[in-house]
């Protein structure tokens, strides 16, 4: 599982940034999305950071990106522990 977090301060750059890395994964909370665990997408939002993103940073701004191995252990708590859940549709 990889997890990307982010603090962008300026409104407009932040609704870009989320708009971009939406495409990716999804919102866990607010500025925290789980994304597909495949290294080439991780690779090429890592590349479009550097390429792209750090340029529109400001000291302000941080991206962290947390990759979690399979031994990591996970709790879900509330609505999150139905996520992971597979839904069965009996006709």
């Amino acid at each position: 599982m990889v997890i990307i977090s982010y603090d962008i301060s300026n409104d407009k750059k932040r609704a870009k940034f989320n708009r971009y890395i939406r495409k990716f994964g999804h919102m866990m909370q607010y500025s925290v999305y789980e994304i597909d665990n495949s290294e080439r997408i991780l690779n090429n939002i890592i590349v479009d950071i550097n390429n792209k993103w750090l340029k529109q940073f400001d000291q302000t701004d941080s991206v962290y990106i947390f990759r979690l191995s399979a031994s990591c252990e996970i709790q879900k708590f509330g609505y999150a522990r139905n996520e992971d859940s597979d839904l069965l549709i009996l006709e």
